[in-house]
C-alpha cells in the first residue's frame, strides 16, 4: 500500500516540475493517476514533506525562494486561471478597477477583491488573503471585454453619478472598435447602462 502511494506522490510532483513554470494545480488536474481520495492524500502528502505549497483550497505549487524576497508566493494570472478551471467560474476585476482602466477614475483600490460567476469566497494569499465576490453572470454575459469593463465600470460609479463628463471620457478613452461593440451588447447591459452605450457610441454633434 506503501509503494502505490509513493507512487501516486512520485507522478504527480514529476507532472508538476515537467509543466509550466509558475503553473498552478488543482486535483483535477491528476485524476488520471487514482482516485479523488488517493490524489487529495498525495497532495496532502507532498505539501507535509515539503514539496508543494497551497496556493489555497484545492490550489498547488511549487514553491519558488527569491534569494532576497524569500518564498514567492504563485503569480496572480495562475492563481486565477486555477481558481476558474476548479470551480468552473470565470474572474473579473471590480468595477472599481474597471472605472480606473477605463479612465473613469483615479483610484486604485487597495483591497484584493475580484468578482466571481462562482460562490462568494476568501482565499489564502500568501500572508494575506484575496477576497472573491459573487457577481450575477448577467453582468459580465456581454461578447466583447470591453463592454464587459464598461458595465462593471459603469453599475460601480452609479447611476445617479454618470453624468456627461463621465459620457464623454468613456467615448474619447475608447477606440472606435469599442464603441461599435457597445451597441453590439446592449441586450446584455442594465437598461440604464444600454442608454449610456447608444451615447457613447454615437459621435456628438
Amino acid at each position: 500500500m506503501k509503494k502505490h502511494a509513493d507512487s501516486i506522490d512520485a507522478a504527480i510532483l514529476d507532472r508538476i516540475r515537467s509543466g509550466a513554470k509558475d503553473y498552478v494545480w488543482t486535483p483535477a488536474d491528476f485524476l488520471d493517476l487514482g482516485s479523488r481520495a488517493a490524489v487529495d492524500k498525495a497532495l496532502s502528502r507532498n505539501v507535509k514533506s515539503g514539496q508543494l505549497r497551497r496556493a489555497g483550497r484545492g490550489l498547488y505549487h511549487i514553491l519558488r525562494q527569491h534569494p532576497i524576497l524569500g518564498n514567492l508566493v504563485a503569480p496572480d494570472s495562475q492563481l486565477h486561471d486555477a481558481i476558474c478551471r476548479r470551480d468552473g467560474s470565470r474572474i473579473y476585476f471590480t468595477g472599481a478597477h474597471a472605472a480606473n482602466a477605463l479612465g473613469l477614475s483615479d483610484q486604485v483600490p487597495m483591497r484584493p477583491m475580484l468578482l466571481t460567476t462562482g460562490a462568494s469566497r476568501r482565499i489564502r494569499k500568501g500572508p494575506g488573503s484575496l477576497v472573491l465576490k459573487h457577481v450575477s453572470p448577467r453582468f459580465v454575459s456581454a461578447r466583447h471585454h470591453t463592454s464587459t469593463l464598461a458595465i462593471l465600470a459603469l453599475r460601480s460609479i452609479g447611476r445617479r453619478f454618470v453624468d456627461d463628463d463621465i459620457v464623454a471620457r468613456l467615448r474619447r478613452n475608447l477606440s472606435p472598435v469599442d464603441r461599435a461593440a457597445l451597441l453590439d451588447d446592449l441586450a446584455c447591459a442594465p437598461a440604464w447602462i444600454a442608454d449610456i452605450f447608444r451615447q457613447v457610441a454615437t459621435d456628438p454633434a
